[in-house]
C-alpha cells in the first residue's frame, strides 16, 4: 500500500470572503508553470494581464510583474503542458497565513512578509 499525501482542500486557506463572489476573479495559469497548490500566493505577468504564476522574490525574465503578489490561488492546477483557466481570491477577504504556499524563492520570513504586505495592499488580509 502506497503512502498518500493529502493535497491542500480548495478555498481552505479563506478565512472570511466577500459578499457573493466579490472576493474571487477568474485568470489563467499558463502552460509550463508545473503544478501549483491551493493558496498559492500569485502575480500577474504585465505581458498578459490575465495569466498568474507564483509570485517570486524579485523579478524573473519571462514572468515579469509576477513579482508583485496580488492574488491567492483557489484551486489547485496543473499547468505542465497546457494554459489553466483558474479562480482566484484578489480582493477583500481574509486568509489563513499558516496555510499560504509561496514561490520557491520567497525563502524567509522576510520576503514572506513583503509578499503579505503586498496582498494587503489589494485587500487581502492575512491573518
Amino acid at each position: 500500500m502506497e503512502n498518500a499525501t493529502m493535497q491542500t482542500r480548495a478555498l481552505s486557506f479563506l478565512n472570511t470572503p466577500s459578499n457573493g463572489n466579490l472576493s474571487l476573479d477568474n485568470g489563467i495559469v499558463p502552460a509550463g508553470t508545473g503544478k501549483v497548490e491551493a493558496g498559492t500566493v500569485m502575480g500577474k505577468l504585465t505581458a498578459n494581464k490575465k495569466h498568474f504564476v507564483p509570485s517570486p522574490h524579485a523579478e524573473v525574465a519571462g514572468v515579469e510583474g509576477a513579482e508583485v503578489a496580488c492574488a491567492v490561488l483557489a484551486y489547485g492546477v496543473n499547468a505542465t503542458t497546457s494554459d489553466v483557466e483558474v479562480s482566484f481570491v484578489d480582493r477583500d477577504a481574509e486568509v489563513k497565513l499558516p496555510m499560504l504556499a509561496y514561490h520557491a524563492s520567497v525563502d524567509d520570513q522576510a520576503k514572506m512578509d513583503a509578499k503579505i504586505e503586498q496582498l494587503d495592499a489589494v485587500g487581502i488580509r492575512a491573518r
